[in-house]
């Protein structure tokens, strides 16, 4: 009777006090806190008043350097609209002026309204971000002014989207403070990517770049478009126009020449990557609706069904057309790598089809399929190999044995990504992940804390094999997301993966990352990123 009671008051109790809420947001905000996190950083409790309309950024080396010119504006354009927040009634003359409590605040050292950036390196107006390419820098706001300093144009790049993460809103609501910061900063990974299927549902070219937007708000630098699969073929290609013309879903729902230019350029004056993939052997049905011929007829024995499946494998007019394409797409993509895909190959058509079978007999490889999805996947990276460009892969191609180079990339995305992780640098291959980062997978309103948790270093303790681990993508697949749901189904999810491959490998404390993405969630948000909340109730402004 005992044991009763005290299961009925505790019953009682939770039923009760479960619908007792405090008011206020679930988790308060950081003000001026920066995301992802500095490799290293010093604040002090002095401050300068921020005044947007007289902010300027000048550029202390003699090049002009268009380059930076551009992110100048595209950066003075952000802390604008700084002014507009709080009040938003008030006219930027009132953001001029503190009020008299500010002015005799002790901590208070005036206005900043000039950071000076330094070069030392090159300025190569036309350069593209590589993998290889530099994104370290030095900030610092101390009592003499502001200061971005970085060898490279891509590493002021992240300094700049520093600085503006530094700008707040007093709790006065009107004026904007900066406070005094050191930091020194570079990325721990070299490979920090966004996935987009455009595929399964086409995503319009204003949410491309608005994604684009958000990942160099996130210093993410790989876009990994997934531009084609089985449901459509969106990719205009000069060479092939049938392949769009016929397995596009609509002539209006296709990437022209133009619109792949577009992207690449907004892309690359962000410090991004643009990583194309056209997955084969399979995925590839809606190739088959402008070249049929490349495609497995399937029969059920002894009849054709009419059904088409993988790429066909047998062919040579497969590689001479694989060929030509590939030679566009490197001539179109400037990156260094395109993926190859490989994921996911069904062997039931290739099982069905006599001329297959006749031909695995006739070069002795009996019934072994995953020996010629190997002989396919060998023969096409020749291909990409011989067109001077480099290729990524999805891990069943390593998986099944496919011999491949030593600088073919391997991403793993399936379970028990640990062991597989170790099986590819063990190999002294280079290793992607992105088994953590399923954006597609959703679960309870906070799965960012799951994304937060994920260390790519878990999957191997030994540092110089922890090296050929180049980093990862968060992965949004588009069965269930189109251009109005995309955006908020990726942010602020993404943004936990984004730190995780940015900063530090102890930078691991949810609580302080919860109140810093609060902040940064509404800082998208105002720049133009339907981001959703991160953190159940709260609040922008």
């Amino acid at each position: 009777m005992i044991v009763l009671n005290s299961l009925i008051s505790s019953f009682l109790f939770l039923l009760v006090n479960c619908y007792i809420i405090d008011p206020g947001p679930t988790v308060i905000a950081t003000k001026g806190e920066v995301w992802p996190k500095p490799y290293s950083q010093q604040n002090s409790s002095k401050y300068y008043g921020f005044r947007p309309v007289l902010f300027q950024f000048t550029l202390t080396t003699d090049n002009n350097c268009n380059f930076l010119q551009d992110a100048f504006s595209r950066y003075h354009k952000i802390v604008m609209t700084e002014a507009l927040r709080g009040k938003k009634s008030f006219s930027f003359y009132k953001h001029l002026h503190y009020k008299k409590q500010t002015l005799n605040d002790d901590l208070f050292l005036g206005y900043l309204d000039n950071l000076n950036v330094t070069l030392k390196g090159d300025c190569k107006d036309d350069e593209y971000p590589s993998s290889t390419m530099n994104e370290e820098y030095e900030l610092k706001v101390d009592e003499t002014g502001a200061n971005l300093v970085s060898p490279t144009i891509w590493g002021v790049l992240r300094g700049l989207e520093t600085f503006s993460q530094l700008v707040y809103l007093a709790d006065d609501t009107v004026s904007l403070r900066i406070n005094l910061t050191e930091i020194e900063d570079k990325p721990r990974f070299p490979h920090r990517g966004l996935h987009l299927d455009t595929s399964r549902h086409f995503m319009p070219v204003d949410t491309l770049l608005v994604m684009l937007d958000a990942m160099s708000y996130n210093k993410m630098n790989v876009f990994h478009w997934h531009i084609t699969d089985d449901q459509s073929f969106p990719y205009v290609s000069l060479k092939f126009p049938e392949l769009s013309e016929k397995g596009a879903y609509a002539s209006t729902l296709v990437y022209s020449p133009a619109d792949v230019k577009e992207i690449i350029e907004y892309a690359r004056l962000r410090g991004i990557r643009v990583l194309p993939e056209f997955d084969t052997p399979g995925h590839t049905r809606s190739w088959g609706e402008g070249k049929r011929d490349i495609l497995t007829e399937c029969y059920p024995r002894p009849n054709k069904t009419g059904k088409l499946g993988p790429i066909d494998p047998t062919k040579n007019s497969t590689y001479e057309f694989l060929k030509e394409f590939f030679d566009e797409v490197g001539d179109v993509f400037p990156d260094q790598y395109i993926h190859l895909g490989g994921d996911e190959v069904g062997f039931e058509c290739w099982q069905s089809n006599p001329d297959i079978i006749a031909f695995m007999k006739a070069n002795n490889m009996s019934d072994d399929f995953v020996g010629l999805e190997s002989y396919y996947i060998q023969k096409l990276i020749d291909i990409v190999d011989e067109l001077n460009s480099d290729s990524i892969v999805w891990e069943e191609v390593f998986v099944n044995g496919v011999v491949l180079p030593q600088k073919t990339i391997v991403h793993v995305w399936k379970d028990v990504w640990q062991v597989t992780v170790a099986e590819v640098v063990d190999s002294g291959r280079q290793a992607l992940l992105s088994t953590c980062w399923y954006l597609d997978h959703l679960g309870s309103y906070v799965d960012w804390h799951d994304f937060y948790a994920c260390e790519p270093y878990s999957a191997t303790a030994d540092e110089e094999k922890q090296k050929l681990i180049l980093g990862g993508e968060a992965c949004m697949w588009a069965e269930e997301v189109n251009e109005y749901n995309v955006v908020p189904r990726v942010w602020p999810r993404a943004s936990a993966a984004a730190e995780k491959l940015w900063s530090r490998k102890d930078v691991n404390d949810v609580t302080d990352a919860a109140k810093r993405l609060e902040e940064h969630t509404c800082r998208m948000n105002r720049r133009g990123v339907a981001a959703q909340p991160p953190n159940y109730s709260g609040y922008c402004l």
